[in-house]
């Protein structure tokens, strides 16, 4: 029943189309570019647990729970369901509707997050920010406390292996640290049996009204397990779509999270033009940005009385970038996402590194868009012709925006650990600045 419900949880969160092919042609090359890249210390603050679950996994869960799929391989799955390319909406939506299907027992959310964190060490990421939305998984199996335990025993394991290694308890590497951050939704409809009763439970209030009220209980429910159990829970997030559903209906989750210490970051400018950013910076005061695609699009403000938006937009770089707020870069998700963007050369993360804004390179949906952070980040060096400064700069700069989990002190230390192993493994390559 779940299965077929899930499809529409992300209607409204994402807008796809056909992926240009140029971006796998790119980071597939036989390169050794790629190995360095591999080697270099990397962060994703930027991916989604539901997004990035291995086919043999959900394969293997759908088999134990007897759930009906188009193929019981990974060639299959990919052939029919996890494709290179999508035809339209709907096909790719599918791929969702599978993942989170087999996201609702405390087990299998364990299970995903284990193994997320270990094919990130894989690629040399030592710190990354999962985010997912816990209501989602809410059934009559898990409450909020346990879906968020859940996923945390998974990253926690895969923590605790990977920092005992002799070389990271040497001090000889950095180790791998990781946070969680909850999504909350734009907007939501009767997409699970959690929202369902959600809505239910409001039958006066009208939709805008309900999921302000959702918003809120995440907020209050994610940092109350964090204070309980002492887990990472770093950042409050929203996702969903952007227009028709303005950033100020959350100022209430927002500001508790505010209030509670927790860090912010919002899904903004992915299909939506700059007004949507100036929302989520001005409304929500946004730390940080997921996307920021249409930051420089002049034609995206629809219904928004701006007599200058040359300026409009002028003065919005000027605010994100004084104030440093970090926008969390996907390109090849953003590929997918905007049927405008026809090569990936034309992405407006050229005009964001010309301008020097903080910008990092994540994924987004590893399993979804076939990718990794080594293959971003090489796409990155490839379209943009970075130069080894400017590279530096973007890989320290997730690490130094991170919502990292431990007290500032050991942050710094962190990223100084970070910096100093980056230097040693890009010395006397191509990539020493």
């Amino acid at each position: 029943m779940f299965l077929t419900k899930c499809p529409r949880i992300f209607r409204g969160i994402v807008l796809l189309r056909k992926v240009s092919p140029m971006a796998n042609k790119i980071v597939k090359e036989n390169d050794p570019l790629r190995e360095i890249i591999k080697k270099i210390p990397k962060t994703d603050l930027h991916v989604h647990l539901d997004g990035s679950i291995r086919m043999k996994t959900l394969i293997e869960i759908a088999k134990k729970e007897k759930m009906e799929l188009p193929s019981y391989t990974v060639e299959g799955m990919n052939e029919l369901v996890f494709k290179d390319n999508y035809n339209n909406l709907q096909e790719y939506l599918n791929t969702f509707g599978y993942s989170c299907a087999v996201m609702q027992k405390p087990e299998y959310l364990e299970q995903i997050a284990y193994e997320l964190a270990l094919d990130n060490q894989a690629e040399g990421v030592r710190y990354v920010e999962v985010r997912f939305a816990p209501q989602l998984h809410i059934n009559k199996h898990m409450d909020m406390k346990t879906v968020l335990l859940s996923v945390n025993r998974g990253l926690d394991r895969a923590q605790k292996e990977f920092n005992s290694r002799k070389e990271v308890v040497a001090g000889e590497e950095p180790p791998f640290f990781y946070g969680i951050i909850v999504s909350a939704l734009r907007m939501f409809g009767k997409y699970s049996d959690y929202y369902a009763n959600f809505i239910d439970a409001h039958p006066f209030s009208d939709a805008k009204t309900i999921a302000s009220l959702g918003s809120l209980e995440l907020a209050r429910g994610a940092v109350q397990v964090r204070d309980e159990e002492g887990i990472p829970i770093t950042g409050f997030d929203l996702a969903g779509a952007e227009e028709g559903n303005p950033a100020k209906i959350h100022i209430q989750a927002f500001q508790y999270a505010h209030q509670h210490f927790l860090a912010k970051t919002v899904h903004a400018g992915e299909a939506y033009g700059p007004p949507s950013i100036f929302q989520a910076i001005t409304d929500l005061h946004a730390d940080r940005l997921g996307h920021g695609y249409y930051l420089f699009d002049t034609t995206k403000f629809e219904g928004e009385k701006v007599q200058d938006k040359e300026q409009y937009v002028e003065n919005l770089c000027q605010y994100i970038a004084d104030r440093r707020v970090t926008i969390e870069v996907c390109l090849t998700s953003n590929m997918q996402t905007n049927p405008s963007l026809k090569d990936i050369q034309y992405h407006s993360f050229k005009k964001m590194v010309e301008r020097k804004l903080s910008t990092t390179i994540c994924t987004d949906n590893r399993t979804v868009s076939k990718t990794t952070v080594t293959d971003e980040v090489l796409l990155a060096v490839r379209s943009f012709d970075l130069g080894p400064n400017t590279l530096k700069n973007i890989v320290i700069y997730g690490f130094k925006r991170s919502f990292f989990p431990e007290n500032y002190i050991k942050k710094r230390q962190y990223v100084r650990q970070c910096i100093d192993f980056y230097e040693k493994i890009v010395k006397g390559t191509k990539l020493e600045s």
